[in-house]
C-alpha cells in the first residue's frame, strides 16, 4: 500500500518544501500553499479549485495566491493561480511548470518537482507582486494535508 499523505515526505523533505515557499514569498506580495492528499476521487482541477477556496486562497487582497495540489495515490497533481496572478503570466506559464514538474515527478523527484514549481512561481510573483513595506503574510506557509 502507497504511504498516506502525511507520510509521503520526511520531515526533511517537508522542511524543504516549506523553505521554498518561504523563499519564493521572500520578495513578494503573493501567497504560495501546497496541499497533500493521499487520493483524489474525481477530477483533479476540480478538487483543487475546491480547495483553493476552502484554504481561504481566493481572499489574498491582489488575488495573488497559487496552490500546489498533490493527491499521491492517485497519482495526480495541479497548480491552480487566483485572478491577479493568472492575469499576468503568459498563457502557458502553469502547463510548463506543470510539464516539468511532471519530468521530475516521474523519476521519483517530487520534492525537486515541488520545490522547481514553487520557485518558477515566485519568480513572477515577485516581478508582478513585489513585496512591500506594510505586506503582511496573509496565508500560512505549512503545508496542508487532506485525507
Amino acid at each position: 500500500m502507497s504511504p498516506s499523505a502525511k507520510r509521503f515526505f520526511s520531515k526533511k523533505e517537508q522542511e524543504r518544501i516549506t523553505n521554498a515557499i518561504l523563499n519564493a514569498e521572500l520578495d513578494t506580495s503573493g501567497e504560495i500553499r501546497v496541499h497533500i492528499e493521499s487520493v483524489c476521487k474525481g477530477e483533479v482541477l476540480d478538487r483543487a479549485s475546491f480547495l483553493f477556496k476552502k484554504l481561504k486562497m481566493d481572499k489574498t487582497e491582489l488575488r495573488n495566491g497559487v496552490l500546489f495540489y498533490l493527491a499521491v495515490q492517485s497519482h495526480k497533481f495541479a497548480i491552480i493561480g487566483d485572478a491577479g496572478i493568472n492575469a499576468v503570466v503568459p498563457p502557458n506559464f502553469w502547463d510548463d511548470i506543470k510539464a516539468e514538474m511532471a519530468a521530475k515527478f516521474k523519476e521519483n523527484h517530487f520534492v525537486e518537482g515541488l520545490v522547481h514549481g514553487i520557485t518558477e512561481a515566485g519568480k513572477h510573483l515577485k516581478k508582478h507582486f513585489p513585496h512591500h513595506v506594510d505586506d503582511i503574510n496573509e496565508l500560512v506557509d505549512d503545508i496542508s494535508f487532506g485525507k
